[in-house]
């Protein structure tokens, strides 16, 4: 792999400004945004009031921790404009989620604010070891998502040629990669497990591919997962972090010269780590929920936002501002499963140790009499693997499962090919429990 490490001299100033100066910028944006929440958005101003605290009330970082907290069902509750802090004549684009398990959530951006997005996602691909007139694969998708267009934005500023792919048509993406020449790809990293089929499929070697880097976000995925990507294309794996509600991709990225997390870009952004249950604020180093404050927006300030993204802060390293954790897990999409919590990048993690199986899998939960039940679907690596040689693997996967995370499953291993493949972002948890 190519050393894509940034320039000291192309780094933003903040980037590695001291802690001290990095502090006095969030205290003071800290207290712009909370009045302009206070003042503009009637929901803010009852929570606070509710809680007895007022934007003046903040006169050091940690008293923030007296503030309200914000939930995604605020966001559906206010739905779809109750939580914007400007006219509706000065927002410039809206972006929603896709309301599948609720109402939707809506949010929106005024000039200033796509200019800071665009700002803090050219941030995000420098630090990936992406630089001015390099070739960009864009293959997040467009629309409502923030992905594609949150990406495209942030590769215009940094001066990228992009090519604005979007999701889907997987032979499609192969074929523009090789003949366009892409560096880089953006792309969630379920996705990129199906366009490396794809080139084995039409026969090319991965390997001698023109990709240096992969900048992979959208659903959380391990470190086994990047190492698998690594050694097949012989590029550079990166993490980017985002979510709709606080701006989209670009809050956090990590940087190609280290991957030791991602560093959050904390002149725009405000985060701490609380006890997923009491709420409680956590010390840095301290394992629990990412909560997030904007200090920069207009149109959608967000307070103290609970992401219910599970991880931890850690010192800067490549860049002064902290880094995080790659997300573990969600704490709403973790299963308990007969009493012991599951993620499925536990079970992404033992998969990609077993060589006979590819790294495709889902995860279907179902009731047996009284019991939950959990099937874990994969498939072999060899399109002309035996019956024998599936329920093998098959066995092999279980056990390492039942060692390592506890829990019995049964782990069907089908024909290649027939495991569901990811369009975009993945759907590893089906659930045909019972409802009732």
């Amino acid at each position: 792999m190519q050393d894509l490490t940034p320039s000291r001299d192309s780094l933003d100033p903040i980037e590695i400004a001291s802690r001290d100066e990095i502090s006095a910028l969030q205290l003071s944006r800290m207290k712009t945004s909370l009045h302009h929440a206070y003042d503009n958005v009637p929901h803010y101003q009852a929570a606070f009031e509710g809680a007895d605290v007022h934007p003046d009330d903040l006169k050091s970082l940690s008293d923030l921790a007296r503030f309200p907290f914000t939930v995604k069902q605020d966001l559906r509750d206010n739905y779809p404009f109750g939580m914007f802090a400007v006219p509706r004549t000065e927002i410039a684009r809206v972006h929603a989620s896709s309301g599948t398990t609720g109402q939707p959530t809506v949010v929106g951006y005024t000039k200033s604010d796509l200019e800071i997005w665009a700002n803090v996602v050219a941030r995000s691909l420098r630090a990936s070891g992406l630089k001015a007139g390099d070739v960009l694969h864009n293959a997040y998708g467009y629309g409502l998502f923030t992905g594609g267009l949150g990406i495209h934005a942030g590769a215009e500023k940094l001066g990228l040629m992009q090519v604005p792919v979007s999701g889907g048509m997987t032979q499609r993406q192969v074929r523009l990669i090789e003949d366009f020449r892409a560096d880089g790809i953006t792309v969630t990293p379920s996705y990129m497990l199906s366009i490396l089929d794809e080139y084995r499929a039409q026969g090319f070697d991965p390997r001698q591919s023109p990709l240096k880097v992969g900048v992979f976000g959208a659903e959380p995925w391990t470190n086994a997962m990047r190492a698998e990507v690594e050694d097949a294309f012989d590029m550079h794996a990166v993490d980017i972090y985002g979510l709709s509600e606080v701006i989209g991709p670009g809050v956090a990225n990590e940087c190609v010269e280290t991957k030791d997390g991602l560093h959050i870009w904390e002149d725009h952004f405000y985060p701490e780590i609380v006890d997923p249950t009491t709420g409680e604020p956590l010390e840095d180093c301290e394992f629990g929920e990412l909560v997030f404050t904007s200090l920069t927006k207009e149109a959608f300030p967000i307070i103290r936002y609970r992401t219910r993204d599970l991880t931890r802060l850690l010192p800067g390293t490549a860049r002064s501002m902290r880094r995080m954790e790659k997300v573990t897990g969600r704490s709403d999409d973790m299963i308990i499963l007969r009493g012991v919590n599951v993620f499925p990048t536990q079970i992404e993690e033992q998969l990609l140790t077993i060589d006979t199986l590819a790294p495709h899998f889902q995860i279907e939960l179902i009731r047996k009499g009284r019991m939950d039940h959990m099937i874990i679907h994969v498939e072999p690596t060899l399109a002309a693997a035996s019956e024998i040689e599936r329920q093998a693997s098959a066995k092999q996967l279980g056990a390492r499962i039942k060692s390592t995370v506890g829990i019995s499953t049964e782990v069907r291993a089908s024909e290649p090919g027939k495991v569901a493949r990811s369009q975009g972002k993945a759907v590893r948890v089906v659930d045909n429990r019972p409802k009732s």
